[in-house]
């Protein structure tokens, strides 16, 4: 029995040992089309994943409506997010068993990390926890979701082919492109999503596969979705130049609310998960969550349905379903009404997320800048100032928002223009973001996604030194083959040490391993061929501190700065005080040579 599964395996790996070399083979296909090929099917693959995941939240969506009846400050709004949020966590818990929330910034550190792996699981488990948090009225987005779905297909078909790290990468992000291109039907703002939030750098070898990634997906869903785009609408006041200040304005507006938007979300996130008990922190979480969206209904889901009122020019609609409905057309009640729904959607996002629910931050942002521009301009015209479209400041307001977010001008700018067709705009868009992601800069260094893996060292940059060194780990660089030695031996035992040690530095240790010092060679040569020194010097008379230690948890970039400092050319890495073993000067810039040539390589 055994040997038949072993030779039906055998085979297995045989089979799939020709496909590769058949892939591979010069006469059929060269390296570069290998790898255009494999983006067109991580792009293929994606793109069917992000279609799939809309339908599902749709499937959830109708069945909602067509079997219960949501009146005004209806129940239902208290009750089905916590449903979703309560299925996700079950899922997740006995079903995933593993932690799949923040998916943009899971895809990030598994680039950090320098292997580029995620688990095979990511491939479907997040894409059905997104829908059912989302479909059941969760107040996030489904984008952190597919992106770690289409990241993870990239992922796991570079690990089955065995390509290099810097292939793997380009695939994981070939997987994140599509994904959002197949979500929002918005090819360019995909590829520049890869560029600007995953930190991919821009070169012939990189965005031609992106490329064809992002537009496979985007045809994929222009085919089963159909062509329209997220958000039908039409520019019926153009752009007039008069209007630039108070784009300005915007952009400087956005861009506070993006501050807002950022460290609200860590303090609320960090907030509920001060509870430890898990099943506690659900119920409280999803209580809170059902608590905001039965006050403020436009908060149930994404919010899509809300920005389509406010850009079909019916904004009074947001108060439908709530308390407030009969005093929509008071203005500081409806003004008051826009800016507590601003406020809150952070916290409702932050929760739902928190207390088990799986969901992104996209829909969140575009939600939260389209209620802020709407606000901003309903403000002013209250006041006198000027023809403003209502409509167009609220998308301009939601690329703001996302670029202040995400600190990515570029994926909000082009974004905005392929979800609503309003490329007519780019002038406004292109202020309002750019104002938006200057002003939070100003505040905030690193994004929303970055800031976590900013404060770990894991980030990687632009910066190509520091992103080599981020990639280097330090377990493969420690020596091990130094001769421990103790404090009380002898110099007669030293010497017999030395005379069968390769090395000329002898790390010393007590009995339990914790480091004491060290010993060199030097300290010791004129001395050890007296054999009168023999029994009168002990190997604590002469060991010294080292000049600086470096620990297992430390950042590749602190250990080239202690090399530096002190000008050793070996230095000891303990572990909690423990000795662990040396690493070298020469052995780490020769690590960094060999990862420099692979994250170059065109």
């Amino acid at each position: 029995m055994n040997k038949g599964i072993s030779e039906e395996e055998s085979k297995k790996r045989s089979n799939l040992t020709r496909i590769r070399r058949l892939l591979r083979t010069e006469n059929l296909v060269t390296n570069r089309n290998f790898i255009l090929l494999l983006s067109f099917i991580v792009g293929l693959l994606s793109g069917l994943a992000a279609v799939l995941m809309k339908n599902l939240v749709y499937l959830f969506h109708r069945l909602i409506s067509e079997n219960l009846q949501i009146s005004s400050a209806s129940l239902i709004y208290f009750t089905l997010p916590l449903v979703g949020i309560f299925l996700t966590f079950v899922f997740v818990r006995y079903f995933v068993r593993d932690s799949i929330s923040h998916g943009v910034t899971r895809v990030l550190h598994a680039i950090s990390r320098g292997d580029a792996n995620l688990p095979l699981h990511h491939t479907w488990s997040s894409m059905v926890a997104g829908s059912i948090t989302v479909g059941f009225g969760g107040s996030v987005g489904m984008e952190a979701p597919i992106v770690m779905t289409g990241s993870a297909i990239g992922s796991n078909l570079g690990r089955l082919l065995k390509t290099n790290y810097r292939t793997t990468v380009l695939l994981l992000g070939c997987g994140a492109a599509g994904a959002i291109a197949g979500i929002f039907k918005a090819p360019i703002a995909a590829v520049v999503f890869v560029l600007e939030v995953l930190m991919f750098d821009l070169t012939l070898s990189s965005i031609v596969p992106l490329l064809i990634a992002s537009v496979t997906a985007a045809t994929v869903a222009y085919f089963l979705l159909g062509q329209g785009v997220e958000f039908s609408f039409t520019i019926s006041d153009p752009f007039v130049l008069r209007n630039i200040p108070y784009y300005l304005l915007l952009g400087v507006f956005t861009g506070f609310v993006s501050l807002y938007f950022s460290r609200s979300a860590f303090r609320a996130e960090n907030l509920i998960n001060r509870i430890r008990n898990p099943w506690l922190r659900l119920v409280s979480g999803g209580i809170l969550v059902g608590t905001i969206i039965y006050l403020f209904p436009p908060l149930f889901g994404e919010g899509y349905s809300s920005l389509r009122h406010v850009l079909g020019g019916d904004p009074l609609q947001l108060a439908g379903h709530s308390l407030f409905y009969p005093f929509r057309n008071e203005f500081w009640v409806f003004a008051s009404y826009l800016l507590l729904i601003l406020l809150l959607k952070v916290y409702a996002m932050a929760f739902t997320n928190g207390s088990g629910g799986v969901g992104g931050l996209f829909a969140p942002s575009l939600f939260v800048g389209g209620i802020a521009g709407y606000l901003l301009v309903f403000v002013l015209h209250h006041l006198g100032f000027g023809e403003i479209s209502s409509r167009n400041f609220a998308l301009a307001g939601m690329a703001g928002v996302m670029s202040g977010v995400m600190h990515a001008p570029l994926t909000a700018i082009f974004l905005i223009a392929e979800i609503t067709g309003g490329y007519q705009l780019f002038i406004p868009l292109i202020i309002t973001s750019t104002i938006s992601f200057l002003t939070i800069r100003s505040f905030e260094s690193h994004s929303i996604y970055h800031r976590r893996l900013a404060e770990e060292g894991d980030l990687i940059t632009h910066h190509k030194d520091k992103a080599v060194l981020t990639m280097m780990n330090l377990n493969d660089l420690i020596e091990t083959d130094f001769i421990t030695v103790h404090p009380e031996m002898r110099l007669g035992d030293l010497v017999k040490v030395v005379a069968a040690s390769k090395r000329n530095i002898f790390p010393v240790t007590d009995e339990e391993g914790y480091l004491l010092g060290i010993v060199m060679l030097d300290d010791i040569r004129h001395i050890m061929f007296d054999k009168d020194m023999y029994e009168m010097i002990s190997v604590e008379n002469i060991m010294h501190v080292p000049p600086a230690y470096v620990y297992l948890n430390e950042r590749m970039e602190s250990i080239v700065s202690k090399f530096e400092e002190s000008r050793s050319w070996n230095l000891p890495v303990i572990d909690k005080g423990k000795y662990m073993g040396f690493i070298s000067r020469a052995r780490v810039f020769s690590a960094y040579r060999n990862v420099m040539k692979e994250f170059s390589e065109e």
